[in-house]
């Protein structure tokens, strides 16, 4: 192997224990018309001190991918507001594209702990935990790596090198890696053909992945992570089976993920809660990390309060379905502002998919959240539930 190189800042010293949450004064819900004045943003209004003390309540660092071709400079380094929101609102922080492959490890001999290292440092500042995303996935890899001449014991080397090195580098500062992602497609099958991983390594390098991400932080939560599994599904059988056999092959699975990325055009995954609990039921955690949910714009560009209404109620049924498995702790949204947000990008003539709108106003998905994070800590454990007595 080459030497490496290092592009780096200092991290931070400060450890990634979130305070504990103080009760909030009380707070009425608000609905579509009754949202509180813009500049309200007080302790009672915020998500995370609404949460539990044992729950974290996340979002998505925007940064690279999309970003990149925007008429706007990055906001994690130039949105003085965007990174005062994120500190006041969250108690958990994943990287949206910072730690995928082609930004962290853009060269063969080169790594890039830039963008990475402020996230991480940030989170420690403001007692934030992290959630690393991701190791082995089929996209967004870099073209040395999907165009390069190597053997397979050179890939297996390079993907054992890339784990060991950025697991490690980030040791006891990550609370929950994202090991694997997407790795089957919508019919339950590998995705043998995109994915070079498998391809070319065969499907025990799923559970390689796992060993060698355990050595390197014995401390991390390490999962398995997809979108179209929130429900019961063929896809998130194919998870649920392969879950069982790593467990039986004794891998270092510690949990299962649903992404949540969710339309109003189709209806919402009523198997939900059913889904996270049978996982929950194998001894493992669960948790929701990329939740956002999308919806045609009318001609107009700007949502319909009907629209505004049910998307409120998706992220409520989400976050409910979590709340509602003992070993869902962790909740996150795939960014907070609609600025920002990947879906019009992504998705043409559909928007709007965030918890905020471009001014940081607070939409009814908002308080919906903020609600039955109150509700939860008001009354946990109940009905049906375990929270505060694990």
């Amino acid at each position: 192997m080459k030497p490496i190189r290092f592009a780096t800042t200092a991290l931070a010293a400060a450890a990634l224990t979130a305070p504990m949450a103080v009760s909030p004064a009380a707070a009425e819900g608000f609905g579509h018309g009754h949202w509180p004045p813009h500049h309200s943003n007080g302790k009672a209004e915020r998500l995370r001190w609404a949460a539990p003390h044992d729950f974290r309540i996340g979002t998505a660092v925007a940064g690279g991918g999309h970003h990149e071709d925007q008429g706007y400079p990055p906001p994690f380094t130039s949105d003085r507001k965007y990174r005062k929101t994120l500190a006041r609102q969250f108690n958990s922080v994943s990287a949206e594209n910072q730690m995928k492959w082609e930004y962290i490890h853009p060269e063969q001999d080169e790594y890039n702990f830039e963008d990475a290292d402020r996230i991480v440092a940030f989170a420690g500042r403001h007692g934030q935990a992290v959630r690393g995303h991701t190791l082995l996935w089929h996209s967004q890899n870099p073209d040395w790596l999907e165009e390069g001449d190597f053997t397979d014991d050179e890939l297996r080397a390079i993907l054992r090198d890339h784990i060991t090195t950025v697991v490690g580098r980030y040791k006891g500062r990550i609370q929950q890696w994202d090991v694997a992602n997407e790795i089957f497609d919508d019919d339950g099958e590998l995705r043998t053909e995109e994915n070079i991983w498998l391809r070319r390594l065969g499907p025990g390098i799923i559970a390689d992945a796992f060993h060698w991400a355990h050595q390197a932080d014995p401390y991390a939560e390490l999962y398995l992570n997809d979108y179209n599994v929130e429900g019961v599904n063929a896809k998130s059988d194919a998870y649920y089976e392969l879950s069982q056999d790593l467990l039986a092959e004794g891998a270092p699975l510690h949990g299962f993920s649903a992404q949540g990325h969710l339309s109003l055009d189709y209806p919402f995954p009523g198997s939900m809660e059913e889904n996270l609990r049978r996982f929950d039921e194998l001894g493992l955690g669960t948790a929701v990390t990329e939740v956002d949910i999308r919806m045609t714009l009318p001609d107009s560009g700007e949502p319909t309060e009907e629209q505004l209404d049910t998307q409120a109620d998706y992220y409520r049924q989400a976050l409910q379905a979590c709340l509602d498995v003992d070993s869902c702790e962790s909740f996150t949204i795939w960014g907070f502002n609609d600025k920002y947000s990947w879906v019009p990008v992504t998705f043409e003539g559909e928007g709007s998919a965030t918890v905020m709108t471009e001014d940081y106003t607070r939409k009814p998905s908002f308080f919906a959240l903020h609600e039955a994070l109150k509700e939860e800590k008001k009354w946990p454990g109940w009905p049906g539930r375990g929270r505060g007595g694990r």
